[in-house]
């Protein structure tokens, strides 16, 4: 029997990794702080990685490990207390970790931000960049994949189902769009991520992304997901900038949407992750799974990503003015 240890495991990604690994009959323990169940059929192990002996419990050899972890100090403390007992390393890291984001189709030898020096966990790309770096002095047993934005039910980060939940809400009313002119959009579905991450066969450096799609044929699938009947008002780059609305995440702005200098960042080569067996749902299919995840969530919640509606509204009502 396989023997599995995701470090997580409990997580909305990590989770499903271990899903896949218990379903095909591995023996999978979840190492995780324990303030989450880990999936049936999987033994979690409670710890905090920030504890100096946090992996004593895990002194057994593992035929994979798996991480996720965007915080280097995390993932060199693990290399170094667990890679000479791992069979295999899958590490997922990110496409956030290529320094150019104004080349479209570029591919996994892009060049690659700098490294982070300290413990920033906020500096994002560069702990993925140092984590990768901790991971690939394993060898040749290392698998790393570099995920688009990740979407699907569930997902916490609020983005991609930002715009399901905001024409299914609008109804027949207007809603707020930015200028999709030759922008596209690039994801991943979460379920699909999973798959690929519960591999232990494959080694090397991986972009695990979907095919890009026009930003307004996207908007268009969810608007016809949703059935809204409004209008769509597009406001320009400088407008949205000038009423302090944010590009791509976070409160008061509008996901998806990035300035086009960044253009590369939705548009990346996915060849090596299709070859290598990576699915990729079918846009519409995704679409259709998260407005169905949204109405459940509820389309009117508090949000970690787009505009609450009555921002939006005061919005509209200034531009069509």
């Amino acid at each position: 029997m396989t023997n599995v240890l995701i470090l997580g495991g409990t997580g909305w990604l990590s989770g499903r990794v271990a899903r896949r690994w218990v379903d095909a009959g591995a023996q999978v323990t979840c190492f995780a702080r324990g303030e989450r169940p880990a999936p049936d059929g999987a033994t979690l192990i409670r710890g905090d990685r920030d504890d100096p002996g946090a992996y004593d419990e895990l002194d057994r050899n593992w035929d994979e490990v798996v991480d996720i972890s965007s915080r280097a100090d995390h993932v060199r403390a693990a290399v170094g207390a667990l890679g000479h007992r791992a069979g295999h390393w899958t590490y997922v890291s990110s496409v956030s970790v290529y320094a150019d984001a104004d080349v479209d189709g570029a591919d996994e030898t892009a060049r690659l931000e700098e490294p982070a020096a300290g413990d920033d966990e906020y500096d994002y790309a560069a702990q993925k960049v140092a984590a990768e770096a901790a991971v690939r002095a394993l060898g040749d047993r290392v698998h790393i994949i570099r995920p688009g934005l990740i979407v699907g039910p569930g997902d916490p980060s609020d983005r991609f189902g930002y715009w399901a939940a905001a024409f299914a809400r609008a109804g027949s009313e207007p809603v707020l769009v930015p200028d999709a002119t030759g922008r596209s959009v690039q994801v991943i579905d979460v379920d699909d991520l999973a798959g690929f991450a519960a591999n232990a066969d494959l080694v090397g450096i991986r972009n695990a992304i979907g095919d890009p799609h026009p930003f307004d044929e996207v908007l268009g699938l969810f608007r016809a997901a949703a059935g809204h009947t409004g209008r769509t008002v597009v406001a320009a780059d400088d407008w949205l900038e000038s009423h302090d609305v944010q590009p791509w995440m976070g409160e008061r702005s509008l996901p998806l949407w990035l300035p086009r200098e960044l253009s590369g960042f939705m548009a990346r080569s996915n060849a090596a992750y299709a070859s290598a067996g990576g699915t990729r749902t079918p846009l519409e299919a995704i679409v259709g799974r998260v407005l169905d995840d949204e109405r459940a969530r509820g389309l009117d919640r508090p949000r970690r990503a787009g505009l609450a509606r009555e921002d939006e509204e005061a919005l509209l009502a200034e531009l069509l003015s």
